[in-house]
């Protein structure tokens, strides 16, 4: 690694990365520094890049650091390196075809945030299967007067329906208010099958703890119960990646979660930041291994 004031040459993957202007605060209140979200990310890129591999990504771009002007970027930049692998997709609103990006090494994952990409965004399927994904995804997003206590209890009301299905599931903070609950899955069935599939389970739970859970349509984060985002199983929209940082204050993380964390109660979506995260993975692994390892089937829509 070579080093000048306010930029490196990071040597990952045997290839070179340019890093920049590291000493510009991202999180001013924080003091927190470009140049530490890109150590979080080279160190992180083991326990991620499982995640992102043969998946399309989103990403959250702030050039100026969280409280500048920021856009979401699913197609790779002009000045995209040719190491980093793109794929065409032609979406089915318009006639353009466009390069997704696909991260398959530190040195990409680095790249890319150095681009000011904060978050990581992943679609719920894979290469070569993209119209089928291999996981369903229930998004709890709190109501204005939910507190995160709300969303673990709902956490476990989804849980509990889940195992009385016979499927296994996962647990993570979404990274701001709320929770990502995921069921691994074989790549066997679309994505609209997928999404009603997951509403059916919502309406279950809505019916069954009405003052707790309700159900995504229109506009969300209203009131004290806990909306499940069904919408999320479709086919492009994305889900904030397991270990992404989140342009929020503090630098939290969406991290997976043991169920006993969930049921203890006593967890917060603050504990889990830039700071706090790296020395968790250390101690407990990659709680969400099990998501990789699919193998499931959704019963019949309940």
């Amino acid at each position: 690694m070579t080093q000048t004031a306010g930029q490196a040459e990071w040597t990952l993957d045997r290839r070179t990365v340019l890093v920049t202007h590291l000493d510009k605060l991202f999180w001013p209140a924080d003091g927190v520094t470009k140049g530490e979200m890109l150590e979080y990310y080279r160190d992180m890129a083991e326990v991620m890049l499982p995640h992102f591999r043969d998946r399309p990504l989103t990403l959250r771009v702030f050039p100026e650091g969280i409280h500048g002007f920021s856009f979401y970027r699913r197609d790779a930049p002009e000045d995209t390196p040719a190491w980093l692998r793109t794929v065409d997709y032609q979406p089915k609103t318009t006639d353009e075809v466009i390069q997704l990006l696909i991260v398959e090494d530190a040195a990409g994952l680095v790249w890319l945030a150095n681009q000011g990409a904060i978050e990581f965004h992943l679609w719920t399927s894979r290469l070569p299967a993209l119209p089928y994904p291999d996981m369903a995804v229930f998004d709890l997003d709190p109501g204005d007067q939910a507190d995160f206590g709300r969303v673990l209890q709902a956490a476990l009301r989804v849980r509990d329906a889940l195992q009385a299905l016979g499927l296994r599931c996962y647990p993570k903070t979404s990274g701001g208010r709320g929770m990502h609950i995921y069921v691994p899955l074989e790549p066997a069935h679309p994505f609209d099958f997928v999404r009603e599939w997951v509403k059916g389970v919502a309406h279950q739970l809505a019916a069954a703890y009405p003052d707790e859970i309700a159900v995504a349509h229109g506009p969300t984060h209203r009131g004290a119960q806990v909306t499940i985002d069904h919408a999320q199983n479709s086919l492009g929209r994305n889900t904030a990646a397991v270990y992404t940082l989140r342009a929020q204050p503090h630098a939290p993380v969406s991290t997976p979660l043991r169920w006993e964390e969930v049921e203890a109660g006593d967890i917060r979506p603050e504990h889990f930041t830039i700071r706090t995260v790296p020395a968790r993975v250390v101690k407990e692994g990659d709680l969400f291994a099990g998501v990789l390892q699919g193998g499931q089937t959704l019963p019949v829509p309940p």
